[in-house]
């Protein structure tokens, strides 16, 4: 398979922690739309959110361990190294500036974006990349009419279409979502039970290690 030398794909999230649901999807991601340049970019402190379950730097280093045997996916932590809230509109004028006008392909759950224009400066997203919706077959959409008049304008179904433009295309693209949520491995771990089989091994020894989730 043949893959863009230019094109960026980025795929952010709390990774709180990450799990084989996050890395199976940014796999599949990377691999459809045949891209060399993956990020997985933790959030620093995420402004939708109150807190998050581990610090930052606990998040960052789980999600370097997950990715330390697949060097095709990359982990960005600008955010992280970063001080104040994680806007993404900021993160991706960042890379913006220092990638020039190659595509930026931002990827995102369904769920996600249904409530896209709670984000801020959600507007500017359009002119910064193109979004990439990670859906299930029977996933919904739930759009606000001003997110449904931007989405139907911009929709293309040909992956291949993402390269042609620097942002402002929008793609479904369907994705193998397993049925793992960080919240539910949390749960888990507070009550003494094995989250094995659901994130790698070595992101389930640091956590006992450091006592997270506990």
């Amino acid at each position: 398979m043949t893959r863009s030398t230019q094109a960026i794909g980025i795929f952010g999230g709390t990774f709180d922690p990450v799990h084989y649901g996050h890395l199976r999807a940014a796999l599949e991601a990377m691999e459809m739309l045949q891209l060399q340049d993956f990020r997985l970019l933790p959030a620093g402190t995420p402004p939708h959110r109150a807190n998050t379950f581990a610090s930052a730097d606990h998040r960052l280093a789980m999600l370097k361990l997950a990715l330390s045997r697949y060097p095709e996916l990359q982990v960005d932590d600008r955010e992280v190294r970063r001080e104040g809230s994680s806007f993404m509109v900021e993160t991706l004028g960042e890379i913006r500036r220092e990638a020039g006008d190659v595509p930026i392909l931002m990827m995102i759950g369904q769920d996600a974006a249904n409530v896209l224009d709670q984000w801020h400066e959600w507007h500017r997203l359009f002119d910064l990349t193109h979004l990439v919706i990670m859906r299930r077959p029977e996933s919904k959409h739930v759009y606000s009419s001003t997110l449904f008049e931007q989405m139907q304008r911009r929709l293309v179904n040909n992956p291949a279409q993402l390269q042609n433009s620097a942002a402002g295309l929008i793609l479904p693209l369907e994705v193998t979502q397993l049925a793992i949520s960080s919240t539910g491995i949390r749960r888990q771990i507070h009550a003494g039970l094995s989250p094995r089989f659901l994130l790698p091994d070595p992101v389930i020894d640091y956590i006992y290690e450091q006592g997270l989730y506990a």
